[in-house]
Parts: structure tokens; C-alpha cells; sequence
């Protein structure tokens, strides 16, 4: 009885989160919002739009493979990423910058400018992902080294697995995305496997899902565009903390500022 219980309650929280539309876009910049959302599951997922890598098709791709490639650690020479949190740690992460050149120049550069100096993670969602990028931490700022907006990349071969640096979005099509992004932290969960199985995602993508985790109804929704390979505890630790909805409404708001000291750039050498 107590396990049917429990895989109520689990079932019926997944489809509150993929009910949850946390993405709106208005002709209003400055009140554009940029989030992550958990979409609901299902074919249209399994779809890549015109922006996606298509020298492979998810018929043939081979996820073990791939997911080796992105959970291995950086090679010498590479350009990692230490993301320094106040008082929680460090979180470091490698690119790639083969799939998503643009996103990976986006963040380098703002990360060499300073400008993620100070900034918070302003949006927490355990068992989803943490979300930061924002200089007004409000979830509607940032921009990108452009000025304007740039298009995902999305590849069927980058999936997002727990600790997937992803770039977060002010609405669906091209030329939507800013400074913000997010890093998946949701682990592996049995009821969503099933549930994804209704919708005939990939044995081989369920099989690496099953070992990595993530959240996988934002498979080809986002750019990825690196992956953490040192500090997922931190990223534990953040998804934790307490959160609100404030009075202008921002959900999900951590009530003590998650604050990123600074992102330095450097190149692997271990």
C-alpha cells in the first residue's frame, strides 16, 4: 500500500512540474522573462526545429557512446570554467564548443568581462535545476556579448543529463537567447523513465538516463552547451536552499542571495 502511495505522489508531482510554464515572452524587452520550463513530456520532444545538428538522427545515435564523451572529464589544454559561489563553493565545468560555438563565446566572454561578477542564482528548483545569469536577478534581464539575442544549437547528441550547463530561454524559435542560463540538477528518477516510455524515447537515451540522471522533457529544447565535471554537491547544496514567491511574483526566488563571486576562465591541465 505504502509503495502504490509513493508512486502516486510521484506521478501526480511529475505532472505539476510538466505542467509548470516558467518561459513567457513579451514585445517588451525589459519585460521579457528568461527561464527554464518543465515541459511536458512527449513526442514533440523527440523533434529537433532547423537550428538542430542533423547529421545524425535519433535512430542511430549511439547515447552510451555520447554520454561517455560528455560526462568524460576535460582534455589538457581545454577552456574550463570555475563558477566561485559565496559560501557554498566551486563548480567547474568544460564546453563544447564543437556544438555551440556561439554559447560557449557568449559565456567565456561574459565570464572574462566580469559580468557575471555578483550576480545570483535567482531561480531554485530541486530536482530540476539551478538558474543564474541575470545581472537584476529577476529572471527578466541579461543579454548577450551581442547586444541581441542568438539562436540555440541544439545537437541529438548532447542530452540533458544532471550537471548539463544549458543556455535558458526568453521564448521558443531563434534568436531568443542572453546571458542567463542554468545547470540541470535533477537525478534519476524511476516514474519519469516510465512515463517517458509512453512516448517511445530511445531505449539506449532511457538506459543513459537511468545511470545519469537529469531532466530529460528538456531533450532539444536547450542549448547545451557544457557540462559540470567538478562540484555537483555544490550544485546539491544550491538546489536546497529555502525559496519564495516574492511580491512581484517571481517564483522560486532563494530567500538568502545565492551570489556568484566570480567565473574564471583557465585551461584544464590535470
Amino acid at each position: 500500500m505504502k509503495k502504490i502511495i509513493h508512486v502516486l505522489m510521484v506521478c501526480l508531482l511529475l505532472v505539476v512540474l510538466s505542467g509548470c510554464a516558467a518561459k513567457t515572452s513579451t514585445n517588451n524587452t525589459n519585460n521579457t522573462t528568461y527561464a527554464t520550463k518543465q515541459t511536458e513530456e512527449g513526442e514533440t520532444n523527440m523533434k529537433a526545429n532547423e537550428n538542430t545538428d542533423n547529421s545524425n538522427t535519433i535512430e542511430n545515435i549511439d547515447y552510451k557512446a555520447a554520454a561517455e564523451k560528455q560526462m568524460a572529464l576535460p582534455n589538457r589544454g581545454d577552456t574550463v570554467a570555475t563558477i566561485k559561489v559565496k559560501n557554498f563553493g566551486d563548480i567547474k565545468v568544460k564546453f563544447f564548443e564543437d556544438v555551440a560555438p556561439k554559447a560557449v563565446e557568449n559565456f567565456v566572454t561574459h565570464a572574462k568581462e566580469g559580468y557575471y561578477n555578483g550576480v545570483t542564482f535567482h531561480r531554485v528548483i530541486e530536482e530540476f535545476m539551478i538558474q543564474g545569469g541575470d545581472p537584476e536577478g529577476t529572471g527578466r534581464g541579461g543579454e548577450s556579448i551581442w547586444g541581441s539575442g542568438f539562436e540555440e544549437e541544439l545537437s541529438y547528441e548532447l542530452v540533458p543529463y544532471r550537471g548539463s550547463l544549458c543556455m535558458a530561454s526568453a521564448g521558443t524559435g531563434t534568436s531568443s537567447l542572453g546571458s542567463q542560463f542554468f545547470i540541470t540538477q535533477a537525478n534519476y528518477l524511476n516514474a519519469m523513465e516510465t512515463y517517458l516510455k509512453q512516448y517511445q524515447y530511445p531505449e539506449g537515451l532511457l538506459e543513459q538516463y537511468k545511470q545519469y540522471g537529469g531532466y530529460m522533457s528538456l531533450y532539444l529544447q536547450y542549448t547545451i552547451f557544457g557540462q559540470v565535471y567538478e562540484g555537483m554537491d555544490v550544485v546539491d547544496a544550491i538546489a536546497k536552499v529555502k525559496t519564495e514567491t516574492t511580491e512581484e511574483g517571481q517564483e522560486n526566488k532563494p530567500v538568502e542571495d545565492v551570489v556568484i563571486e566570480t567565473i574564471e576562465i583557465t585551461t584544464y591541465e590535470s
